[in-house]
C-alpha cells in the first residue's frame, strides 16, 4: 500500500481487526466471529502476528472479548432486522466490516458508519482498491468530533430517517470519553425514534478485572495515556444502567462476559472465554 499514514485507522481500530483474524488462525475451530476483511484493508505485511500486542498466550482473554461483542451486536442487529428495523448507525466504525461479510443481511437495511473524516476516506478508499466498492445501502458520515460536529445532523443529511426506529450501536469507544461525552451520546439515541435498541460496550474499573488480565488492562491504559489518547471513563454496570436511565431510555439491561461466555463459548475444546468484569456491553431501548 501507497497511502498517507496520516490518513489510516488509529491503533486501537487496527489492533481489533488483527484480533479478529488472529482469533480464526490461533483459536480452535468453530470460531466465534470470523473477519477476515480487515485484515485485507490493513495489509500489515507477514509479519504482523510478530507484533508484541498479537501475543497469542496473552491476547487470547482479550480477542475472545473482541469476538464476543462482534458476535453479539450483529446476533442482536438480525434479531431486531427480523422484525423490520431497517437502519443500522455504527458509531465510531473503524475497520468495522459487516457491510462486506453480510450482504444478504446489509442490503435489508441503510447502514450508516460514523467516524472522523480521514480514516474513513482511507477506508473508502481501500475498500475500492480491494474490489469490494461502496454499496448503494452503505451510507459513510464522515464527522470531525475534534471540532464540534453533530453527529445527528450529519446523520440526516446523508438519508436517515428520523421518524423511523434504528439499531445504534458504539464498542470499544466509551472509555475514550468523558463522562459528559458518554452520557451526551446516551441521550441523543433515546431521543431517536421509539423502538430503538442502542448498544454500547464500557470499560470496568480496572480493579474489578480478574486477576489474569489485569496487568493487560494496566498495560494497555498506560499505552493509551502515552499515545495522547488516555482512558477517561470507567463504569460499574449499575452506574452505566443508572446512566441510561437518566438519559431517558425506557429499558436498560447489562450483558456481561458470563452471558457472553455461556451463549457463545460454553462447548468449546480450547477454553477461550472472555474475562469477567473487563469490557462488557450495555443494551437499552427508547
Amino acid at each position: 500500500m501507497n497511502e498517507d499514514r496520516k490518513l489510516a485507522p488509529d491503533s486501537t481500530a487496527a489492533r481489533v481487526a488483527l484480533w479478529r483474524a488472529l482469533h480464526m488462525e490461533a483459536d480452535a475451530a468453530p470460531p466465534v466471529f470470523e473477519d477476515p476483511i480487515g485484515l485485507q484493508l490493513l495489509a500489515p505485511g507477514d509479519d504482523w502476528r510478530k507484533r508484541g500486542d498479537m501475543d497469542v498466550q496473552f491476547t487470547r482473554a482479550f480477542r475472545a472479548s473482541i469476538v464476543a461483542r462482534a458476535r453479539f451486536i450483529e446476533d442482536l442487529l438480525a434479531g431486531e432486522a427480523a422484525r423490520g428495523i431497517d437502519q443500522y448507525v455504527i458509531l465510531g466504525a473503524g475497520l468495522d466490516s459487516f457491510a462486506q461479510r453480510k450482504p444478504e443481511l446489509a442490503s435489508r437495511l441503510a447502514v450508516f458508519e460514523i467516524d472522523q473524516p480521514a480514516p474513513q476516506a482511507w477506508k473508502r478508499q481501500r475498500l475500492m482498491e480491494l474490489g469490494f466498492g461502496i454499496a448503494p445501502w452503505l451510507r459513510f458520515v464522515p464527522v470531525d468530533f475534534e471540532v464540534g460536529e453533530a453527529w445527528r445532523d450529519r446523520l440526516v443529511e446523508q438519508g436517515f430517517d428520523s421518524r423511523k426506529p434504528a439499531v445504534v450501536v458504539s464498542t470499544g469507544v466509551s472509555m475514550y470519553l468523558t463522562r459528559e461525552a458518554n452520557a451526551a451520546t446516551l441521550r441523543e439515541v433515546a431521543a431517536f425514534a421509539r423502538g430503538s435498541t442502542f448498544a454500547m460496550s464500557f470499560l470496568l474499573p480496572l480493579e474489578m478485572a480478574d486477576p489474569e488480565v489485569r496487568p493487560g488492562l494496566e498495560m494497555a491504559e498506560k499505552g493509551a495515556r502515552a499515545s495522547g489518547t488516555p482512558f477517561l471513563s470507567f463504569f460499574t454496570p449499575a452506574q452505566m444502567l443508572a446512566l441510561a436511565r437518566e438519559a431517558g431510555f425506557a429499558q436498560a439491561r447489562h450483558v456481561s462476559a458470563a452471558d457472553l461466555t455461556q451463549r457463545y463459548f460454553a462447548r468449546r475444546s480450547d477454553g477461550l472465554r472472555p474475562p469477567n468484569n473487563a469490557e462488557e456491553l450495555l443494551v437499552a431501548a427508547t
